[in-house]
This record gives structure tokens, C-alpha cells and sequence, in this order.
């Protein structure tokens, strides 16, 4: 079993930033991808970024390249989403996922574990 816990949310004006954080605890290993993921009020869960932990390749879903950057800590078992430029349809609950496997996938049935989710509302 493996146990994600988000923090990092809050309240930002548009232009601001903020940085996610996904810390992970129980099953380890290298061959697995951990991702981000959004979901505004009345939508589907979509993909965000993911980034491979066995050489650090990362993805990115188009509304965020340029802007969001997804990075690991090794020694923390710790996954970030730094955003930059926030906009206000950035506004939505951001999920950590984990998959055991060396590959990536924008569908969310595809993920093993999830973590509760944090909130990130961008003012206009």
C-alpha cells in the first residue's frame, strides 16, 4: 500500500504562484510514475503532469506547458507541482496519484493511489 498526502493549496491571485507537494510513504521502489491531476466543480478529472521516477522524464498536459513544472525529491519521497503565471481556470481540487509502472497515462483509471486532494482557487 502506498499513502499520498497533498499540501500546498490555497488562495492566489491571478499571476501568482504556489508549489504542491505529494509525499509518499509505504511501498517504494523505481518503476513506477507519480502525477498530478485536477478536478474543477461539475468536470471530469483530468491529467496535469507526470513525471517517471526511474529517469525523471516528465509530461505535461498542454493548458500548462510553460507555466507549471513538476520536480521529485528522492530523499523525501516527495513529488512537487511548482505553478507560475495562475490563471483563474486553474481553479480546481489537485490530486497526487501513483503508478506502478515505468509509464505514463492521462487517464485517471489508470493510477493505483490516490491522496485527498488540495484546493487551489485563482482570483481574477
Amino acid at each position: 500500500q502506498v499513502q499520498l498526502v497533498e499540501s500546498g493549496g490555497g488562495l492566489v491571485q491571478a499571476g501568482g504562484s504556489l508549489r504542491l507537494s505529494c509525499g509518499a510513504s509505504g511501498r517504494t521502489g523505481s518503476s513506477y510514475t507519480m502525477a498530478w491531476f485536477r478536478q474543477a466543480p461539475g468536470k471530469e478529472r483530468d491529467f496535469v503532469a507526470a513525471i517517471r521516477w526511474s529517469d525523471s522524464s516528465t509530461y505535461y498536459t498542454d493548458s500548462v506547458k510553460g507555466r507549471f513544472t513538476i520536480s521529485r525529491d528522492n530523499a523525501k519521497n516527495t513529488v512537487y507541482l511548482q505553478m507560475n503565471s495562475l490563471k483563474p481556470e486553474d481553479t480546481a481540487v489537485y490530486y497526487c496519484a501513483a503508478l506502478y509502472e515505468s509509464a505514463w497515462y492521462r487517464a485517471p483509471d489508470k493510477y493505483d493511489y490516490w491522496g485527498q486532494g488540495t484546493q487551489v482557487t485563482v482570483s481574477s
